[in-house]
This record gives C-alpha cells, sequence and structure tokens, in this order.
C-alpha cells in the first residue's frame, strides 16, 4: 500500500466527486462580495462624471495607449490560465506548468505597466475628486491582481510538482475562477475609466 502511494506522489484532496467544493462556493461568494464593491466604486465614477460633463477628467482625455496594452496582457493571462487546467486534465503537467508560467509573467507585466501609468501622473491620490476616484478604483483592483498572482504561482509550483491530475485540479479551478473575475472587472474598469471620458466630450 505504501509502495502504491509512493509510487503515484503526492496530490491534492479531490473533493466530493460530481460536485462543487467547499472552496468554489466559497470563492463565489467572495466574487459577488467583490463585485458589488466594485460596482458601486463605478457606479460612483459614472454618476459624478455625467455631472462634470466636459471638465472630466480635468487632465483632459486619457490616453489609451498602455491601457490597451494592459487589457490586452491581462486577457491573455486569463487564456494562459484556462490553458493550463486543461493541459492538467489531459496529463499534460509540462505544457501546463509552462502556460500558468507565462500566466505570471503576464500578470507581473501587468502590475509593473500600471505602476508606471500611476507615476505618468501629474496629480495623487488627494488632489481632487477624479484623482481619488482613479487611484482607488485602479488600486484597489490592483491589489486584486497581486493576490492573484500569488495564487497563480502557488499553482504553478504544484502543477510542476505534479500534484494534479485529470481529477484532483479543484485547486486549479477555484484558482482560475478568481483570476478571470479580476480579467472580467478590468474590462469595466478600462471600459469606465479610459472609454467614458471619450463619449462624454462627444456627446456633450
Amino acid at each position: 500500500m505504501r509502495d502504491a502511494f509512493q509510487q503515484q506522489g503526492p496530490v491534492l484532496p479531490v473533493g466530493s466527486a460530481g460536485e462543487r467544493s467547499g472552496g468554489w462556493w466559497g470563492c463565489l461568494a467572495l466574487i459577488v462580495t467583490e463585485g458589488s464593491l466594485f460596482g458601486y466604486l463605478i457606479f460612483t465614477y459614472l454618476y459624478l462624471a455625467a455631472q462634470e460633463g466636459q471638465n472630466w477628467p480635468p487632465e483632459g482625455l486619457p490616453k489609451l495607449g498602455l491601457g490597451v496594452l494592459n487589457t490586452a496582457i491581462l486577457l491573455s493571462s486569463s487564456g494562459f490560465v484556462w490553458f493550463c487546467e486543461r493541459c492538467v486534465r489531459r496529463r499534460r503537467l509540462g505544457w501546463g506548468a509552462a502556460s500558468m508560467a507565462v500566466a505570471v509573467v503576464l500578470g507581473i507585466a501587468f502590475v509593473g505597466i500600471q505602476l508606471r501609468e500611476w507615476h505618468n501622473h501629474s496629480y495623487g491620490l488627494t488632489a481632487q475628486l477624479y484623482s481619488s476616484l482613479y487611484f482607488t478604483i485602479t488600486g484597489f483592483h490592483m491589489m486584486h491582481v497581486v493576490v492573484g498572482i500569488v495564487v497563480l504561482a502557488l499553482l504553478l509550483l504544484w502543477t510542476a510538482l505534479g500534484y494534479f491530475d485529470e481529477r484532483r485540479c479543484v485547486a486549479l479551478t477555484i484558482g482560475g475562477l478568481y483570476w478571470h473575475f479580476v480579467d472580467v472587472v478590468w474590462l469595466f474598469i478600462f471600459t469606465t475609466v479610459y472609454l467614458t471620458p471619450y463619449f462624454l466630450r462627444s456627446g456633450s
């Protein structure tokens, strides 16, 4: 019995067969809670932007270059996370680990680009109403990205060590669910912060 366990290698719990694990439901509850908070922040931004009209944002229309690049990076990373789980379910752990490694690198690149964009602004968090909302929304999202990178890094390690197989990969599913949530939230943030000022200017 012991020899059979050693040959199989260390594995993570698979949970109840055919049922969602407690971790999956817990992650879903977290997503609903955090999504509601992001929704409140975005609603506040849009409401105040509509009141200001052409004066929003005060520094002029936002530059789209870095924002578009970061959007492409984050969406690509989500694809690599999905591909990692698909590879693990097909017992291609090497490809799965490589895919997750790319996702981690892309997540770090997103953080670096976001920090550079923050640095390029001439105002700080408390300079004005717009800057407070901008840094609060993007900063809150940044915190979620950093947490997600840590989660992906752990999943990368466990994948590389062979802890997962086609039945025991619930951790990949839960971690991927969180990361996809972070990506979807960014799409709403990008649309709100980067694109709506152009619509407000054209409609005024």
